[in-house]
């Protein structure tokens, strides 16, 4: 099996590191590298990192050239050796076979692989994140990654493998912007890479309240909003296109001013009658019931939060034949 180099940031890493390097030093392969690179930490986590890679000689630490996590797997990237990469989170857990199991259905340079995850958090995890893992491991369970890559990062993070070679042809880390595990996620689909699946447990996840997620400015929710529409115009709007966007609501509305200062064209429907007949942003309001008659072969956006009339929509998008050019924006 080729070596495998598995590339950690960590800044503040304790009082999880220790636990997270000695899962790692529990796998049931051998031929691994673990690249750690500290982030300006100002805990005792430089101490744990000396102790542990005089210990073993394949745990390997280097301070992070700039600042933050996107530099971070740059200098760790720049510093491996390994034929295959992998991501892991210092505050995380891996299941005993996680690198060997990624590794045993990694086949082919157009491809890359990801598990079942498991959130854990001490007094229990919160709802939130709870339907994000059952969410995650259906789609591992479906094969249909790709297929809902607008509601959320279809792709864990700190549960993902491929060849190296194939991170090359993504841009590795150097073209990344924040969110940047969902940004690559995307350079996944935008290349067409196959997802490959275990569909077992490899990785467990952990929450707390000083996770990078809920605290750093980088992970506000206008920043996913804003990498979904980058990507949505560039990979779904073809030229001469007019997206037909589907909703009313505070994101729908961030969408369509955005559309405007972008001069993507669009078309604006909602089912609520309140709106119906609305200008808003210089754009009327249309009745969803006409989104059937004028979608043609338009691209679709859909940016409604209520679940039940998610679920009545898709039920209209199916009936008419639509689905298949339906975007969600969760």
């Amino acid at each position: 099996m080729d070596k495998i180099s598995i590339l950690m940031p960590v800044r503040n890493g304790l009082p999880y590191l220790q636990e997270c390097l000695d899962s790692i030093l529990n796998q049931s392969i051998s031929n691994w590298e673990l690249i750690v690179v500290n982030d300006h930490s100002t805990d005792t986590t430089k101490d744990v990192l000396i102790d542990y890679s005089d210990r073993d000689e394949r745990i390997i630490w280097y301070e992070n050239k700039g600042k933050g996590i996107i530099d971070a797997l740059q200098t760790g990237f720049e510093a491996s050796s390994g034929n295959i990469i992998t991501r892991m989170d210092a505050d995380d857990i891996m299941a005993e076979n996680k690198l060997e199991l990624l590794a045993s259905v990694l086949t082919s340079e157009r491809e890359v692989a990801t598990g079942y995850v498991e959130y854990i958090k001490k007094g229990g995890v919160d709802s939130g994140y709870k339907k994000y893992e059952q969410w995650l491991n259906r789609l591992c369970e479906t094969k249909s990654h790709f297929d809902e890559i607008y509601k959320e990062c279809v792709i864990p993070s700190p549960c993902w493998m491929m060849h190296r070679s194939t991170l090359l042809r993504l841009g590795e880390f150097k073209v990344l912007q924040y969110p940047e595990d969902y940004d690559l996620v995307f350079r996944m689909y935008e290349n067409e890479l196959l997802v490959k699946p275990v569909q077992e447990v490899l990785h467990y996840w952990r929450d707390h309240d000083d996770r990078a997620s809920r605290n750093d400015p980088n992970y506000l929710d206008n920043r996913f909003l804003d990498l979904k529409i980058h990507y949505f115009a560039k990979l779904e709007v073809e030229s001469q296109q007019t997206v037909q966007l589907l909703g009313a609501g505070k994101k729908a509305k961030y969408i369509a001013s955005e559309f405007l200062d972008k001069k993507i064209p669009f078309e604006w429907y909602s089912n609520n009658s309140k709106k119906i007949g609305k200008d808003i942003y210089g754009v009327q309001i249309l009745d969803e019931k006409k989104l059937m008659e004028n979608a043609g072969s338009q691209p679709i956006l859909v940016a409604i939060a209520n679940p039940k009339d998610k679920a009545k929509l898709e039920i209209k998008l199916q009936e008419n034949d639509l689905m298949d050019q339906a975007h969600f924006f969760a």
